[in-house]
């Protein structure tokens, strides 16, 4: 099978790399992005990016911050997934995305709780956004996204006693819901970063912060696609930092707005990119076309066929490696269920590595 390509041409591996080392060697400003990868292709990418001076971003980082800075500024309470099943007697699931077929993470938390689990949990959704499925499975509250902010308001004050105005939901809604809410025993709020903004995110995490006061209350974001959980951990202990990170001055700055690949590419500040995304994620709808190196699978679509393409292979199915796990809420170790001859990332990147001339950067 064919591994590698150079100009749309097939290639050997060792010459493909040798391209990809020449353009990055070449490059003023180098951006690592996408990063679909496991643990040991983003520690690779990581040692990369120091050496060359280059930048970090996932494909998923805009989300990734979003959780992130919330954290950083106001705090949050979370719960591992696995002990929110088994404890869990009411969840709260918020906005688009929380609880649609394609979360995994609350499809596992919505499953059986197993032996002295909850048994009877109750579920209700705020501003689901589409049709939530049988209305006698959970209780729904809104609508669009655009109501949420205004029902996560009044929802805070009617949980604390104070009053609220007309809304989205009645009065009387808006009310047995923070009466249910306060009767928790233990509960859950759900919600996805990639369907929420930051201030709602903030505006859940001090409603869950409240409900404290007289119970026990937790939230539980969903994890962004791509391993982009696992990534995020390892930058975080090779780096000490987040995604949006550069080595431009040889020590790791990181900075959201500068950082951001797609911004870096737009205004022609990233001169090479090296993207990675083993797990057949679509490519960037960048409006700029600096030369590209790709690290997909062999069957990848792209709108301008990258200089350099060398095929990976998707951790987990052809090979094995180690990810994060949103169920478990933790790195996990896979088996590939489908071993083949592709490449993993990690190895793609030390064979570039080692045509580099460019001199390990130092701090």
């Amino acid at each position: 099978m064919d591994h590698a390509w150079i100009d749309g041409a097939p290639a050997e591996l060792s010459a493909a790399a040798a391209a990809a080392a020449r353009l990055l060697d070449a490059s003023r400003q180098p951006l690592i992005a996408g990063l679909g990868t496991d643990v040991a292709g983003a520690q690779a990418a990581a040692r990369l990016a120091q050496r060359l001076g280059a930048v970090v971003d996932h494909m998923h980082g805009e989300q990734i911050l979003r959780d992130l800075d919330v954290m950083r500024e106001a705090g949050a309470m979370l719960i591992a997934p696995s002990e929110a099943r088994v404890r869990a007697d009411t969840v709260l699931l918020v906005g688009p995305g929380a609880g649609e077929k394609e979360n995994g993470l609350s499809q596992y938390l919505l499953g059986p709780a197993g032996a002295g689990g909850v048994k009877n949990r109750r579920v209700f959704w705020l501003c689901p956004g589409t049709d939530p499925g049988p209305a006698d499975k959970l209780s729904v509250i809104g609508r669009g996204v655009r109501e949420l902010p205004t029902l996560l308001a009044a929802l805070r004050a009617r949980v604390n006693g104070r009053p609220a105005g007309a809304g989205p939901a009645s009065a009387q809604v808006l009310d047995g819901l923070a009466d249910s809410l306060k009767a928790a025993k233990f509960g859950v709020a759900v919600w996805s970063a990639a369907r929420l903004d930051a201030l709602m995110i903030e505006m859940l995490c001090g409603l869950v912060d409240d409900l404290n006061a007289a119970t026990r209350f937790s939230g539980m974001p969903v994890p962004a696609g791509d391993n982009a959980a696992g990534v995020q951990q390892v930058c975080g202990w090779t780096m000490g930092f987040p995604v949006r990170t550069g080595y431009g001055r040889s020590c790791p700055e990181h900075d959201p707005w500068q950082y951001g690949a797609a911004r870096l590419v737009e205004s022609g500040e990233a001169d090479c990119v090296l993207w990675i995304s083993a797990y057949e994620a679509p490519v960037p709808e960048w409006r700029g076309a600096p030369p590209a190196i790709a690290l997909a699978p062999a069957g990848a679509k792209f709108r301008k066929p990258p200089h350099v393409h060398i095929a990976v292979g998707t951790p987990g199915r052809d090979h094995g490696g180690v990810e994060y796990h949103p169920a478990l809420g933790s790195l996990t170790a896979l088996t590939a269920t489908h071993p083949s001859e592709a490449l993993s990332v990690a190895a793609v990147i030390e064979s570039i590595a080692a045509h580099l001339s460019t001199g390990a950067a130092s701090c």
